[in-house]
């Protein structure tokens, strides 16, 4: 069972759909242009729709024929506050703005199957279509989770689709646990002393004890963590000082932390706050670490990866459903609604478009020849995982 014919039809119309979009890009928790045309197209095709859950996102509700469970569909609207470098018909017109993460395919492709779900109705139970807002870093998914998503829209099960570049179009990632990492931020602040550059003798240098903490955290992975485990920190940021020849009285280290494993995270986490007070402490100084921890790992149902690996093998062919691919050590916050659901998140693959940067990248751009295939999956996750009685 290919793509399915009449969503197949709507490709020219959810092109333009998404490259309206694409032209018109919103940070996270500003989307109303974005939602506002999503709530009047779900409204037009006679589907429930309630706007402003969790500030900005809109969800819409379709009932199928007959009882039955309810199915959450979620696809994420907000843009990166990056410049994009592309100059077709559709660059965005917002400056310092760009979709570039797909989000605009992934709004395209859910209203591309609700569409067709609120004409066909062949399902039974519900499908609620979650529209959510602020997934690039400000956590949109767990801003509507606390406005009462899974209250007042129950799901039994909730599954998303992200683009991924970098598999040929048209083929689909289902992988059963970890698919992308938990994402911590920390900030150290090491006080010393300062002095004249020319006489360190005289102050305590918090440049020279920085760098030794950068280099020693490294071995809480390479030391510290099972081989057979994963986790990165990457020190991303080193400020001291404002003069050639003089020592500061403080510098300030900041970076992420990813892992899929949540003991790795405890034991990284105590292991930096360990070691940076330890060296600070050895050579006079004192440090203080901010440890915060961001969006968990996402990570996949068993079962329901089973179940969308079997959709998406009657729409792309089984030979095009891959679950060995290797996680990401980027980070997703449709995490949150899979530690309250059981569910699937699935990579769409769309490499061979008319762009062939990666993701956050600003000559990004979204491959519109996909979008009937995700739009494809997303309904026949409904129908066939709901079929109607």
């Amino acid at each position: 069972m290919p793509v399915i014919n009449s969503i197949a039809a709507l490709e020219e119309e959810m092109t333009a759909w998404r490259r309206d979009f694409h032209m018109h890009p919103e940070l996270a928790y500003q989307e109303t242009r974005t939602a506002g045309i999503v709530a009047e197209k779900l409204e037009s095709w006679g589907i429930e729709v309630k706007r402003g859950v969790g500030k900005t996102g809109v969800v819409g509700v379709i009932h199928g024929n007959g009882d039955g469970p309810s199915m959450g569909l979620r696809a994420d609207m907000d843009a990166l506050p990056i410049d994009e470098a592309n100059d077709t018909a559709w660059k965005s017109q917002n400056a310092g703005v760009m979709h570039a993460c797909g989000h605009d395919g992934h709004t395209t492709m859910l209203l591309g199957a609700a569409k067709y779900l609120a004409e066909t109705r062949n399902f039974a139970g519900t499908v609620n279509v979650i529209f959510q807002p602020a997934e690039e870093g400000y956590a949109g998914a767990q801003a509507m989770i606390d406005d009462g998503l899974f209250e007042d829209f129950p799901c039994d099960q909730v599954y998303g689709l992200h683009n991924w570049p970098e598999m040929p179009a048209g083929t689909v990632a289902a992988v059963k646990g970890p698919i992308m990492a938990a994402a911590d931020k920390f900030d150290i602040k090491v006080t010393g002393k300062g002095a004249h550059g020319a006489m360190p003798h005289h102050g305590v240098d918090p440049v020279v004890i920085g760098a030794q903490i950068v280099t020693a955290i490294q071995s809480l992975v390479s030391r510290s963590t099972d081989p057979m485990d994963t986790a990165v920190i990457s020190t991303t940021m080193f400020h001291a000082g404002a003069a050639y020849n003089v020592i500061p009285d403080e510098a300030v280290l900041s970076g992420t932390v990813r892992t899929f494993n949540p003991k790795v995270q405890d034991r990284i986490e105590a292991g930096m706050k360990t070691i940076a007070a330890g060296i600070a402490e050895a050579m006079g100084a004192a440090a203080d670490i901010d440890y915060r921890r961001g969006y968990p790992a996402t990570v996949n149902h068993a079962r329901e990866t089973d179940l969308a690996s079997g959709v998406a093998a009657s729409v792309v062919g089984a030979e095009n459903v891959r679950d060995d691919v290797t996680p990401t050590m980027g980070a997703e916050d449709f995490s949150f609604m899979l530690n309250q659901k059981p569910g699937c998140y699935l990579w769409l693959g769309q490499g061979g478009g008319q762009s062939s940067a990666n993701v956050h990248h600003p000559l990004y751009d979204f491959n519109d020849k996909v979008l009937p295939v995700g739009a494809s999956v997303l309904a026949r996750l409904v129908e066939d995982l709901q079929p109607k009685r």
